[in-house]
């Protein structure tokens, strides 16, 4: 701060503004902003890959574009369960402790993801690549239907 008590720095100014919460604040706070369970956006991704393997069967109407698009869901929604499972057994410790446990967990959801995308030649006969983008991407996007399904609530 200068001498005329105005702040220096952009920090300062940003540090100035803050009004900790009370313990009833808080808890009226959280109240308000419900958290949303892993667990259920990992559901959700199943749902909405279930239901592109549905949409791409009945479009195109051949086995292999819905065995790609339902290998595209999974190569999603398998690592998303594996990284909810190691991080609902994280042990409550450290902030730092926390911070490594969900980087660690990212890490082995990435190279789950590699590693069955590695194999999808081999499990799924004449896979169609385009089509198991296509299923990945939609439910890797399936976490917005989540997010606006809590926000309309």
């Amino acid at each position: 701060m200068n001498k005329d008590m105005t702040p220096e720095t952009e920090t300062e100014v940003e540090d100035s503004d803050f009004k900790p919460l009370t313990a009833q604040e808080a808890q009226e706070w959280r109240a308000r902003h419900k958290t949303l369970s892993i667990w259920w956006i990992v559901m959700a991704q199943a749902l909405v890959g279930v239901a592109a393997v549905l949409v791409a069967w009945l479009v195109s109407s051949k086995a292999q574009i819905a065995y790609s698009v339902a290998y595209g869901s999974l190569s999603v929604v398998i690592p998303s369960l594996v990284f909810a499972r190691g991080l609902a057994r994280g042990r409550g410790g450290s902030a730092g402790g926390a911070m490594v446990g969900l980087f660690g967990w990212e890490l082995v959801k990435i190279l789950l993801t590699v590693a069955m995308l590695a194999a999808a030649p081999r499990i799924v006969a004449g896979v169609s690549w385009l089509a198991l983008l296509i299923g990945m991407v939609v439910t890797m996007k399936a976490y917005w239907v989540a997010l606006l399904v809590r926000r309309s609530k």
